[in-house]
C-alpha cells in the first residue's frame, strides 16, 4: 500500500495541483494515523514527494490563507491570528455514510450557491464518504456589516453553512423519503424514530452532517489530489453540474488525470458571493442573538405576526415603492430578493408575486435575464417558509441601493414588513371611519327624507 502512495505522489501533475493549491496556506502531511509536525508548508512541487518518500500518506491544507503560515504556532492569542490571515475559503464538507444522501445534498448546496449568483463554486470529492464544496475568499466582499471578512473566521464559514443547511432542509427531506420511509429509514440506519423526527418532521441532518461546528481557527481539510488511507482513492476535483453522476471508481488513481484545479482564484472576476454572505448574516441576525461581551452566549426564536390576508400594494412602505418603480440599473438582484421575501410575507399568492416580478422586470434598464427571474421563483415556490426581507438597518441593501427610507425621529419600523403591517391597519382603520362616516351621513339623509314623506302625508 505505502509503495501505491509514494508512485501516486511521484506524478509531477499530482505535485504541481498540491503545490498551487497550498498557496499561502499551511499544510499538514499526515503519516498512516498521525499528523507531522505543524505548522509546515510547501512550495515546490518538489517538497511533496520528499514528503511522501518520508512516509506522507496524505496532505491536508489549511482553509484559513496567511501572510506567513511558518510563524503560526499553537495557543497562539486571536490578535496575532487576524493579523496573520490574508482570508479564509468557504469550506463546505458533506460527511455520511449514505452515498445516494451525500449526493443529494451536495447537489442541493450547489443549488443554494447558484441561486445567490456565486459563480465560482468548486467541488471535489472526498476520497472516502461525501464531498467538498468550495467558494475562495476573492468572491467575497471586503466588509460585511462594517466588520473585515477576513476576520469572520470561523464565524462567517458557520453562518453561511447554517444558512444554507436551513435553504435546503425541506428539499433535502422530500427527497430522502421519495426513496425510504421513516421505518425503512429506522432499519438502515439502526436509530430511533424520536431520533430521526424532530416536531414531527424527518431532519435530514440527522443522516447527513455539514461538518462546521468543530470549524476553529487553523483547521483543515484535504488537498485535492491527495490519497485517503482508507479507501485508497483519490480527493479529486469534478464539475459542479456532474455531482449525481459521479461515482467513487471514478477516483482510483490509475484514473486519475491531475488537470482540473480546485479553488481557482485566477478565475474570480467580481464579488459573486456579496449576496450570499450578507443575506446570510442578515438570516443569523433574525434569530434575535444575545450577545456578551465574549460573542453569542445565547439564541431564542422570536414569534413573527405576519398578516393573514394579502396586503394591498398602497400599504408598502416607500423603500418597496421605490424599488417597485423598475427603471433600475444596478442592484436588481438584491432587489429581487427583497421583493420575493416581501411580497411573500405580504401574503400574496404565488401567481400574484409572478405576475408582479415580471411586470417589474420589463421596467429596468436592462432586465435581468428570464431564465434567472424564473430561476428565483421556482426557488421561492418550492419554499413552505416565510422569510422576512433584510432590516431596514441593513446598509447592504436599502442604503447601498439608495432607497433607505428617511429616519423618524421615534425610530420607526424594524423591517419593512412591519412597516407594511402598520400602514395596513392604519389605512384600514381610515377606510373604517369613512365608511362608518358614509353611513352615518346615509342614515341622516334617510331619516330627513322619511320625516319630509311623513309631513307630506299628514297634508
Amino acid at each position: 500500500m505505502a509503495d501505491n502512495f509514494l508512485a501516486f505522489y511521484a506524478r509531477v501533475d499530482v505535485q504541481e495541483q498540491i503545490v498551487e493549491c497550498a498557496e499561502d496556506r499551511e499544510i499538514a502531511p499526515r503519516y498512516n494515523q498521525g499528523f507531522g509536525r505543524r505548522p509546515d508548508v510547501v512550495a515546490f512541487p518538489g517538497d511533496v514527494l520528499e514528503l511522501a518518500k518520508k512516509g506522507a500518506t496524505s496532505f491536508h491544507i489549511s482553509e484559513e490563507r496567511w501572510h506567513d503560515p511558518l510563524r503560526l504556532k499553537a495557543g497562539m492569542p486571536k490578535s496575532e491570528l487576524d493579523e496573520n490571515r490574508k482570508g479564509w475559503d468557504l469550506i463546505l464538507d458533506i460527511d455520511t455514510p449514505y452515498w445516494l444522501y451525500a449526493k443529494w445534498t451536495t447537489y442541493l448546496l450547489i443549488e443554494a450557491l447558484k441561486f445567490h449568483d456565486v459563480k465560482n463554486i468548486s467541488l471535489k470529492y472526498s476520497g472516502n464518504k461525501g464531498f467538498h464544496i468550495a467558494v475562495p475568499f476573492e468572491s467575497f466582499p471586503d466588509e460585511v456589516n462594517g466588520r473585515k471578512t477576513k476576520l469572520l473566521f470561523p464565524e462567517g464559514l458557520r453562518v453561511i453553512a447554517a444558512y444554507l443547511q436551513n435553504m435546503i432542509t425541506d428539499m433535502l427531506r422530500s427527497k430522502i423519503l421519495e426513496k425510504d420511509d421513516i421505518p425503512s429509514l429506522m432499519k438502515k440506519t439502526g436509530k430511533k424514530r424520536e431520533d430521526l423526527v424532530k416536531n414531527d418532521k424527518l431532519d435530514p441532518f440527522v443522516l447527513v452532517d455539514i461538518d462546521t461546528v468543530l470549524i476553529s481557527n487553523r483547521h483543515l481539510f484535504r488537498s485535492p489530489y491527495s490519497m485517503h488511507e482508507k479507501s485508497g482513492l483519490v480527493s479529486i476535483p469534478i464539475a459542479i453540474d456532474s455531482v449525481m453522476s459521479f461515482e467513487k471508481n471514478m477516483a482510483e488513481t490509475e484514473k486519475v488525470v491531475a488537470k482540473m484545479k480546485f479553488l481557482d482564484r485566477s478565475l474570480v472576476n467580481e464579488k459573486d458571493a456579496k449576496q450570499l454572505i450578507i443575506q446570510a448574516f442578515d438570516w443569523w441576525g433574525k434569530k434575535n442573538r444575545i450577545r456578551g461581551s465574549k460573542g453569542i452566549i445565547a439564541e431564542e426564536k422570536r414569534v413573527i405576526q405576519l398578516p393573514k390576508q394579502a396586503i394591498p400594494e398602497n400599504s408598502f412602505p416607500d423603500c418597496i415603492q421605490k424599488i417597485l418603480e423598475g427603471k433600475m440599473e444596478d442592484g436588481k438582484k438584491r432587489s429581487l430578493f427583497i421583493l420575493m421575501n416581501f411580497l411573500k410575507s405580504m401574503n400574496w399568492r404565488m401567481p400574484d408575486i409572478e405576475a408582479r416580478i415580471k411586470q417589474w422586470n420589463k421596467s429596468n434598464n436592462p432586465s435581468l435575464s428570464q431564465s434567472y427571474i424564473i430561476g428565483q421563483l421556482n426557488w421561492h415556490r418550492r419554499q413552505k417558509d416565510k422569510v422576512l426581507p433584510p432590516n431596514c438597518a441593513n446598509e447592504g441593501y436599502y442604503k447601498d441601493l439608495g432607497i433607505k427610507c428617511p429616519d423618524k425621529p421615534w425610530g420607526g419600523c424594524k423591517n419593512p414588513v412591519y412597516s407594511a403591517r402598520s400602514n395596513y391597519k392604519w389605512n384600514k382603520k381610515q377606510q373604517d371611519k369613512e365608511i362608518k362616516k358614509a353611513a352615518k351621513k346615509a342614515a341622516k339623509k334617510k331619516k330627513r327624507v322619511k320625516k319630509k314623506e311623513n309631513v307630506s302625508d299628514s297634508k
